[in-house]
Parts: C-alpha cells; structure tokens; sequence
C-alpha cells in the first residue's frame, strides 16, 4: 500500500501541520513516510501545501505531483490541484470555503463544512483537523484508534492546552455524517 497525498490551502489554516500529523503516525505504524512542506511567501496568507506519503515500502522521491488523496481548503488549492489527481482518487474539500463542486467525473469527492463545523464547536482554527478526522474515516491511510499518540508526538509542549481540542477536531470529522 502507498498512498499519495497532497494538502493545499492558505498559509495559516494548519496546512503543514495536518500533513505533520499523518506522517508521524505512519512513523509509529512502522511505515516509510515522507512529509514535504512548502515554505516562503505562502505562510504570509498565499496557498501553502504539503506532500505526505505513507507506503508500506521505500519511499522513493517526496514530491507527489498525482495525489492519490487531495485535500484542499481554498478555491485556489481547487482549481490548481483538481486536474492533478489521479483517475479514480479521492478529493476533499472544505466546503464552507469552496462553493464549487468537482467538475471531474473519474475521482470521488467528499464535501465537509469543516470550518463552519470547527466554528460551531468552538474548535476555532483547527478546520483542518476535522478535514483529517474524515480523511482518515473515508481512505484508512492511518489508524484512527491511534491518533492520540501521534498527535503528543505532533503537538508541541507550548501547545499542549490544544491536544484535547486537536483530539475533539478529528473525532468530529472522522464521525461527520454526510
């Protein structure tokens, strides 16, 4: 099993960190992973994006141009990733900030509120989270039931006040209900 993932959206939405977080849980499972963020101009509010691969063998190069899974949480992440993703991927998009659907036919695409969700919650600023929660639900590439210990691995000691949230933000995604 390989999957290929990319994560795409503005510079502040947790990007790097959802992408942060699968990697290290695929460490832990014992899996060849490899986490490339995308640094500069988009960590002041432009798109930002991270490549994540989990494989059950070497990985090869870090860089995934055909994602496997896209999850994206802005129009423009949309509009320059769609074509990119492999005939027959999964597409997940935050559809409180993207009005628009997929115009492909040969990928499945998933729509989650996650901002509005993250909003209504009180989970202010971890959309993103819930985005992996249902990622997580819809393609398996970690074990959910494990995610506690990847995110203590994740969440840095000056945060640790956020490691109940980040918990909540997942398992809210990973139990939304189309």
């Amino acid at each position: 099993m390989t999957k290929n993932m990319l994560i795409a959206g503005f510079g502040g939405q947790g990007i790097l960190f959802s992408g942060k977080f699968l990697a290290y849980e695929g460490l832990l499972e014992d899996k060849s992973v490899s986490w490339l963020p995308s640094y500069g101009p988009e960590m002041r509010g432009g798109t930002a994006n991270c490549s994540v691969i989990i494989s059950d063998t070497p990985v090869g190069s870090p860089i995934v141009s055909n994602p496997d899974i896209l999850m994206v949480m802005n129009m423009p992440s949309l509009d320059k990733y769609e074509d990119a993703t492999v005939v027959g991927g999964q597409i997940f998009i935050d559809s409180a900030l993207i009005d628009r659907k997929v115009n492909r036919e040969d990928v499945e695409a998933y729509y989650i509120p996650a901002t509005k969700l993250a909003s209504d919650e009180g989970l202010s600023g971890l959309a993103n989270m819930i985005m992996i929660g249902y990622v997580i639900r819809k393609t398996n590439i970690i074990p959910f039931e494990n995610i506690e210990r990847a995110l203590q691995k994740v969440v840095p000691a000056s945060k640790q006040h956020l490691l109940d949230a980040n918990k909540k933000a997942l398992e809210l995604g990973f139990n939304y209900a189309e």
